[in-house]
């Protein structure tokens, strides 16, 4: 799979893709998500990967779906690497963890735990997810310009959505719910899929990586008893997402 070939799986070809991407999950996001481009242009669709290239200040970008989970996540970076790209935000949702992360809400991800079999494939377990710098900085001004609530700090990574959600149902459920009261008791924010795979795969490509979320709900509110009301739109994190490449832009111009 060599840098001039088209991409098994991205089904891209040099040329295609931009510098900067967005890495959102669902195929569904990325038109919505191009739209803040100028002249954006569909470029391919492949299983779960939709690609969409358009402009930022003057930049070449792109927004490339992931699919779910770490594996489909990994494949898109490495290829999107491939072909030139070099820095990457991924725009997804989350489910809080800490009590004081409401839906609605925006969480940038300074760190993820590698809850997740990707990554391992990767780099030894000792080894940290962790999110570029600059990045997370401009992600965390670019919340702060658009007067978003907003979190940064360490997010959860797993590879099943129902292990979370009905561990008590699951063969490892003792271990499962401990694991989960140590991420409570470790302050972690947020639980959600990509970003531990995503970070070590960066390293490994020696590129930049940073991710913000949406949060849909926090099930440690409802345990609580805590008021919360289901948000699922996710245009706080787009828009942060957004805003953000142009600061990269900027900045790695001065």
């Amino acid at each position: 799979m060599i840098a001039n070939e088209r991409q098994f799986h991205i089904d891209c070809v040099p040329g295609d893709v931009g510098r900067y991407v967005i890495l959102p999950g669902d195929p569904g996001r990325c038109e919505a998500i191009a739209k803040w481009f100028d002249d954006p242009v569909h470029v391919r669709t492949n299983r779960e990967f939709c690609t969409w290239t358009g402009t930022l200040s003057g930049e070449k970008v792109t927004v490339t779906s992931t699919g779910i989970g770490g594996p489909s996540a990994a494949i898109a970076m490495e290829e999107l690497c491939n072909l030139g790209a070099d820095t990457f935000i991924r725009v997804g949702t989350c489910g809080g963890i800490k009590l004081d992360v409401t839906s609605g809400d925006v969480v940038i991800a300074t760190g993820a735990v590698r809850m997740e079999g990707t990554s391992r494939e990767y780099a030894p377990i000792e080894f940290p997810a962790v999110a570029d710098l600059s990045v997370t900085n401009a992600l965390v001004d670019a919340a702060k310009a658009l007067g978003k609530r907003w979190h940064a700090g360490v997010v959860q990574c797993k590879d099943s959505f129902y292990g979370q959600h009905s561990p008590e149902v699951m063969p490892v459920s003792c271990e499962l719910q401990s694991k989960w009261e140590a991420w409570k008791r470790l302050g972690v924010l947020a639980s959600e899929m990509e970003s531990a795979a995503l970070f070590t795969v960066a390293a490994h490509r020696g590129v930049r990586c940073g991710s913000v979320f949406h949060v849909i709900w926090n099930q440690e509110r409802n345990a609580a008893g805590l008021d919360q009301i289901r948000d699922e739109d996710t245009g706080s994190a787009v828009r942060v997402g957004v805003e953000a490449l142009k600061l990269l832009i900027q900045r790695d111009r001065g």
